[in-house]
């Protein structure tokens, strides 16, 4: 068993270098571990349609291409089949109106430790330019040129003015840091004995969603330069139904409860330092419909064409309900699939495996309530650049 302190805490490592979802394609890997994502997106695809259809058209006799980004696009096949509804979608567009469509490109951005190998192996191969046309309305081929983007979507990423539309989903609600109060233990903040906001202190929820409103200024500041005008945004975080910030909904089921205990149940047994899991804590914060709009109407460079909380369901997909093991696993898998790299980076893998094996224990006895109280809501905003 690895000692209690030879890991770097997160807290003082570079996130952004650091963060991502569990790449390559095992059990608890994202592309393994992303289905209900993609459902919930699936559910939303109306919502993304009304934001397309607000997208200006370029109807010069040599238009430059269309650009779509996806930020946040993570590893698993969900980005590629959004970018793909995106092109297919425009390019109806294009064809309803009488204007012979541009070429697309799209650009799948993420942090740096994204693993941008296992996204590109599952694009489907790009066709010649004498098919095109054909391709688009056809599966199993790429109509649009593609490259990877790594980077904070925090900071700019694009030149200015050479975007179309931006896409972001699942991804808001990553703080581009743990504030900085909640790992001083000399700080009224200080985020002792918990690991994420949930049920936590009054001055700890407010340092979250002061940094969740500072870093959804800074994603505003650096699309208002990179966005056509004309362009729109479609983005879809976590959220919340309360008031309460410390009541983070199902996020706060899934980190808050038996995450929670699990790391409680390694403290106990002596397998890691209480001052080790006091400095880990998930960046992660679920807004409510208020803190999201206050920023953006802050920002004043975006016209809010829809902005609601969603009911986007369970983040488990299991083949039978009844049977507990599975959704233990399921739970298990999910919460690791997303938080494992941090977890692995803080304490090593071996204590790792211990927790993430206890956290499946615990999900595993409390099977019926995990299925039916873990719910997810998300915030779906979707924004016009004029």
């Amino acid at each position: 068993m690895g000692s209690k302190g030879d890991n770097v805490a997160v807290c003082n490592m570079k996130l952004e270098r650091l963060l991502s979802m569990k790449g390559g394609k095992g059990q608890d890997s994202y592309a393994n571990n992303s289905q209900a994502q993609a459902m919930h997106a699936r559910s939303m695809l109306h919502l993304l349609e009304e934001t397309l259809d607000n997208v200006h058209l370029n109807s010069s006799a040599s238009p430059p291409p269309f650009t779509a980004v996806d930020l946040g696009c993570s590893s698993g096949a969900n980005t590629v089949h959004i970018i793909d509804f995106i092109v297919k979608h425009i390019s109806k567009r294009f064809d309803l109106a009488g204007i012979d469509p541009p070429e697309f490109t799209a650009f799948f951005a993420d942090l740096p430790s994204n693993d941008f190998n296992t996204l590109f192996q599952l694009l489907p191969p790009l066709v010649s330019n004498s098919c095109m046309e054909e391709c688009l309305a056809a599966d199993g081929n790429r109509s649009y040129f593609v490259a990877g983007v790594p980077g904070s979507f925090y900071r700019r990423l694009f030149p200015a003015r050479t975007i179309d539309f931006f896409h972001s989903a699942f991804s808001l609600h990553w703080l581009s840091q743990v504030p900085e109060s909640v790992t001083d233990r000399r700080s009224a903040a200080y985020n002792r004995g918990r690991v994420f906001i949930h049920g936590a202190g009054e001055k700890m929820a407010t340092a979250y969603k002061r940094q969740f409103q500072a870093d959804l200024a800074e994603f505003l500041r650096a699309r208002a330069a990179e966005v056509k005008r004309g362009g729109s945004m479609f983005l879809v975080c976590l959220g919340r139904t309360s008031i309460d910030p410390t009541d983070q909904g199902g996020a706060g089921l899934l980190f808050g409860t038996h995450f929670q205990d699990a790391w409680d149940d390694l403290v106990r047994e002596g397998l890691v330092a209480a001052e080790k899991r006091d400095g880990f804590n998930i960046p992660v914060y679920a807004p409510s419909l208020q803190d999201f709009k206050e920023v953006v109407e802050a920002n004043g460079s975006f016209a809010i064409e829809k902005l609601v909380v969603y009911k986007g369901g369970s983040p488990l997909v299991v083949s039978e309900p009844d049977d507990a093991t599975e959704v233990g696993r399921a739970f298990a898998s999910s919460c690791r699939s997303v938080a494992g790299v941090l977890v692995e980076a803080h304490i090593g893998e071996e204590l790792s495996n211990e927790l993430f094996s206890r956290v499946e224990r615990r999900a595993t006895i409390h099977a019926k309530d995990v299925l039916v109280n873990l719910q997810f809501f998300h915030i779906v905003a979707s924004l016009s650049f004029t």
